[in-house]
Formats: structure tokens, C-alpha cells, sequence
């Protein structure tokens, strides 16, 4: 039988993970330009950089709910054998949906916090051309929580049937 318990932390960390991404995505970098009115020349000024650690938060988050979830399961390939039927069948299918979708929201999470951390340092000396202000793209963290909560969902299922699938087998 599955453990409440287990159930609770993963859902919990995953939530955190969920809200710290889409806060990641409201609150990431902007740039705008700027001119020095005492050397003459123009550069990028960017707002607060919250969105990185909001990003860098969700990202631990989910890994710490996978963690728990491979931990309960001993990673699918340690322990005892589970009882044929059904249960074991969705496990496997639900074990490899679990990591494909962990991976995309990691590399979402990480990639866009690392991108959002990036702040170009070019100045424009020339009145008819402004600097590149380069900021991350508008759906990162948002694709991360999209995959944040598909994880949510599928580790929790992937829990579920592993226990029920453990719970048949008699050797």
C-alpha cells in the first residue's frame, strides 16, 4: 500500500516547484535603454533579477520531490520484484513518462534561470544605434512549470501503481 506520507511530500515539493516557476516567469528580467547624459552613450539597465532564484528554488524543489519518489520506489530497479499484471505494466510506462518529464522541466528551470541571469554589458557610442538588451525569452519557466506539474502528477501515479504492483507479489 502506498505511504501517505510520501504522497504528501512529493505533491508539496512539487507544488512549491509549480508556484516558484510561474513566479519566475512573471517576475523575469526586462531591459530597457538608457542614456548617460554625461559620457553620451547608451546601455541596457535591467530590472530585478528575482526570477533567477525563483527559477533556481523550483528547480531543487522538483529535484528533492523525484528524489523522494525514487527513494520510496528504490528507483524502480532495486528491491524486491513486483507481481506480474497490470500495476507493474503502468509502473514501467509511468516510470519513463516520470523521467522524461523531470528532465525537460529541469533543463527548462535551469536553463532559463541561467539565461535570466545573464546581463549584456554593451554600450552604444553611436546616436543611431542602440545596444542589444538581451533578456530570456517569454515562456521558459513557464514550459518548466508546465513540466513541473506533469511531473507532479505522473511521479505520484508512478507511486501509486509501483506500491500496488509490490504489494501482489508472492514469491
Amino acid at each position: 500500500m502506498a505511504s501517505k506520507l510520501v504522497i504528501i511530500a512529493i505533491i508539496v515539493l512539487d507544488v512549491i516547484a509549480f508556484g516558484l516557476a510561474v513566479a519566475a516567469e512573471q517576475r523575469r528580467s526586462t531591459a530597457h535603454i538608457v542614456t548617460d547624459p554625461d559620457a553620451d552613450y547608451k546601455y541596457c539597465q535591467y530590472n530585478s533579477d528575482i526570477a533567477t532564484g525563483y527559477g533556481i528554488g523550483a528547480f531543487f524543489c522538483l529535484l528533492a520531490g523525484q528524489a523522494i519518489a525514487m527513494a520510496a520506489t528504490k528507483c524502480f530497479c532495486c528491491g524486491q520484484a513486483l507481481g506480474p499484471g497490470g500495476s507493474r505494466a503502468c509502473a514501467i510506462m509511468l516510470f519513463i513518462v516520470c523521467w522524461l518529464t523531470f528532465f525537460i522541466a529541469e533543463i527548462c528551470l535551469l536553463a532559463g534561470s541561467a539565461r535570466n541571469a545573464y546581463h549584456t554589458k554593451y554600450r552604444s557610442f553611436y546616436e543611431d544605434r542602440a545596444p542589444s538588451c538581451e533578456t530570456l525569452r517569454k515562456g521558459v519557466f513557464a514550459a518548466g512549470a508546465a513540466f513541473t506539474f506533469f511531473t507532479a502528477i505522473v511521479s505520484n501515479f508512478y507511486y501509486v501503481f509501483y506500491s500496488k504492483a509490490k504489494g501482489t507479489f508472492r514469491p
